[in-house]
Formats: structure tokens, sequence, C-alpha cells
């Protein structure tokens, strides 16, 4: 299995990315941004979540899971007005998930918030839920809120990488912009 031959690489690499005097660096090598995109094979995805918790601890890091996230914004306006609203903008599914002060995208940015009053690192998980949306990791990655933060945000990301190019779900070209990538 895969996961097994590559994920303490990984976790290492993002070990190394999250130390104090390695901030400067990954702010270069994300042009500025503040952001660590952790990469795996969609099929691997509850392996890698659930070693991150052995080895990240829940004090120190808040798991956000963005599946949870999107269920709560759905109850938050109720099933049928989500459904009405994403008819009528199909073609634009991110006015449906990011207008308004209840948006889906404003209750990720709020977790995120949270995790830095609370003095802890955060961490998205179960990101391929934000398919479908509109919303994409470099609109989160560009946030001021995550630019601001004092620890590197961390997006968990099923993906795969070929010839350089990033590939949300393993087939939707996805921004590096802004982020390293650990591959």
């Amino acid at each position: 299995m895969a996961f097994l031959d590559e994920h303490k690489a990984k976790f290492d690499n993002l070990k190394v990315s999250l130390e104090l005097k390695n901030r400067d660096h990954l702010k270069r090598t994300a042009n500025g941004g503040n952001s660590i995109i952790f990469s795996y094979p969609p099929n691997d995805e509850v392996l890698y979540i659930s070693k991150a918790k052995e080895l990240f601890n829940e004090t120190d890091y808040k798991y956000i899971d963005i599946a949870q996230l999107l269920v709560k914004f759905i109850d938050a306006l109720s099933f049928k007005k989500v459904e009405r609203k994403y008819k009528i903008f199909r073609a634009t599914p991110y006015k449906v998930f990011n207008s308004g002060e209840t948006s889906f995208f404003n209750l990720i940015i709020s977790e995120i918030q949270l995790a830095q009053k609370n003095n802890q690192t955060a961490i998205l998980t179960r990101t391929g839920t934000l398919f479908g949306t509109g919303i994409e990791n470099v609109n989160i990655m560009e946030h001021a809120v995550v630019m601001g933060l004092s620890t590197p945000l961390i997006l968990f990301y099923p993906a795969k990488i070929e010839n350089e190019t990033l590939y949300f779900l393993n087939f939707k070209p996805a921004s590096k912009y802004r982020c390293t990538v650990i591959e």
C-alpha cells in the first residue's frame, strides 16, 4: 500500500515545514503565502487523517472537517433554500456558497480564526467536499485571515501531482500559488 511507503517521509516534511526556523523559507516558496498543501491519494484520505491525529495532538492543532461545515451550513439555511439557490446559480456555485455573512466560505474562515484565537494550527480536512462549491484552495489561501496567521494553514488535500501540475481529486487542475506543496 502506497500509504505505508510514503507517509513517514510526508509527515516528516510537514513537521519540518512547520518549524519556526523554516517559516521564512515557507513564505518565499509560497509566493508570500502562509499555507501548506499536504497532498495524498484520495483513496488514502482516511489513513492520512488518522495518522495526522496520532502525530499532531488536538491541543496544538485544530482539525476542521470541511464536510461537517458543509452540513452545518446547509442545516443553517435549510436544504430547500440551498437547493433552490444552487438551481438558480448552477453555473456560478460560488454565489451559493460564498454570499452573505453566513456563507460556507465564511464558516470555514471563522473556524480558522477560532483556531488562531486558541493558539492552534488549523488543519483543513475532507477538502474534497469543496468540489462543486466554486470555492478553490486559492480562495482560502489568499484570504487576509490566512495570510496573517501566526502558524501556516495546513490543507489536507486529496490530489495527485503530474508533470508539476496539482490535480485536486486526481482530475481537476488546482492552484499551487500561495502555498508550499508536500507531495
